[in-house]
């Protein structure tokens, strides 16, 4: 059994750690983890009406978060060209050369994907683990396939023709 004095040597050993984690509760919280965007087919990183207004709605929602829309290409239109004809594996790895260089990402990020930008993004954290990727958010992506009255037209309009003598030549 501990002596009184035993214990109020105890008390007053722990008093100072138990007055740290009191202020310790007054800090600011971390800065919100930096968010990579990947655009879909046809569009580009900075459009202000489209990925250009997501960037904002965050920076706005999140104060003091840092943002990366991901643009392939040294300009908006090569952006746009190179979403429809540069090779989905140069994009995945200019991609992970973008995100390994960017000092701001090096203790992880979050990434949001539209369409084939969720796609690719799916590609970028399984080969490129250096920064890691913590969450992946995608829409109107293929991870849960794509079904509607217009693809289902397309679809039949496509199989329809896909074999014929002119497609074929």
């Amino acid at each position: 059994m501990a002596s009184p004095s035993s214990l109020w040597l105890l008390a007053v050993a722990l008093l100072p750690a138990s007055c740290a984690a009191t202020a310790l509760g007054h800090l600011d919280p971390p800065a919100p983890l930096p968010l990579v965007i990947w655009h879909g087919m046809g569009d580009s990183c900075c459009n202000p009406l489209s990925m250009g207004a997501i960037k904002k709605m965050v920076e706005k929602k999140i104060p003091g978060i840092y943002v990366l829309s991901l643009e392939i290409g040294k300009t908006l239109m090569e952006d746009v060209e190179n979403s429809f004809f540069l090779n989905v594996n140069s994009q995945v790895t200019t991609v992970c050369q973008i995100l390994a260089k960017d000092p701001k990402l090096q203790q992880g990020y979050n990434a949001m994907g539209f369409s084939q930008g969720g796609q690719f993004l799916r590609a970028v954290a399984q080969r490129c683990p250096s920064p890691p990727m913590i969450n992946l958010i995608t829409f109107g992506g293929q991870h849960q396939g794509e079904s509607s009255h217009i693809c289902d037209l397309i679809r039949k309009t496509l199989n329809a023709g896909a074999y014929t003598k002119a497609v074929q030549e």
